[in-house]
């Protein structure tokens, strides 16, 4: 956090909604957690405002339950929300990769050769936060290669919502080799303007939740909303 946060270009319900998706996100904060308008306001130094502001960015974002009268707290996860989070985010994504496949060129060689060059430096150091980072990078160049820029705003708000369950899913070191090799099948796929390959190794790809899924409700149930809602 920036110690001045007026001189900052960004507003101040930028700033507190960063640092606690940053929070959320990393699991920092975890699902139940209850977290007080208050305390945030006081944190840093401003009015209770922009923290509401704030807060309702995040409920729209499906990670904080704001309820009337009683104590805000860090949404749990909901397997009917991520159920249709996941739907749209495939629908949309596929839709990607058809479209990258036919514009493969050699910029788009160079961009995907970066990204994914990036990712095994991130691998050995064994950084998953920043794995975490560069996996949004990759499937932002896909949207730029399918000159759909547009679509990674859809990518990127489903993705927010089930990425607390990424982020335990990639606590283990063997699940980052893993998805490098999924980015590489979609990528090779895409380069040999292959569609049909690339939207299946898409699916391989976005599949990988499914066992994280099933070992944290199995492992975890109270991360979970009893009534699926």
């Amino acid at each position: 956090m920036r110690n001045n946060l007026a001189t900052d270009r960004r507003t101040t319900v930028d700033e507190i909604f960063d640092h606690l998706f940053d929070e959320i996100s990393s699991l920092r904060l975890r699902p139940g957690d209850r977290i007080s308008e208050a305390e945030i306001a006081a944190q840093f130094g401003v009015s209770r405002q922009p923290v509401r502001d704030a807060f309702t960015r995040l409920a729209n974002l499906d990670l904080l339950l704001i309820r009337p009268q009683r104590a805000t707290e860090v949404k749990r996860f909901s397997s009917r929300e991520i159920e249709k989070s996941r739907f749209v985010r495939a629908a949309v994504e596929y839709e990607v990769l058809r479209r990258a496949s036919a514009n493969a060129s050699p910029a788009a060689r160079k961009l995907l050769d970066a990204c994914l060059k990036r990712q095994r430096t991130a691998i050995e150091k064994g950084d998953y936060q920043k794995f975490g980072e560069l996996d949004y990078e990759f499937h932002q160049a896909l949207c730029e290669i399918a000159d759909a820029g547009f679509a990674f705003e859809v990518i990127s708000m489903e993705k927010a919502k089930v990425d607390r369950l990424c982020t335990l899913g990639l606590s283990k070191e063997d699940r980052m080799p893993q998805l490098l090799e999924d980015h590489e099948a979609i990528a090779e796929a895409i380069l040999a303007g292959d569609a049909e390959s690339a939207v299946a190794a898409g699916k391989l790809h976005l599949s990988r939740l499914d066992a994280t899924i099933a070992s944290i409700e199995a492992t975890n149930g109270h991360y979970f909303d009893p009534d699926g809602s």
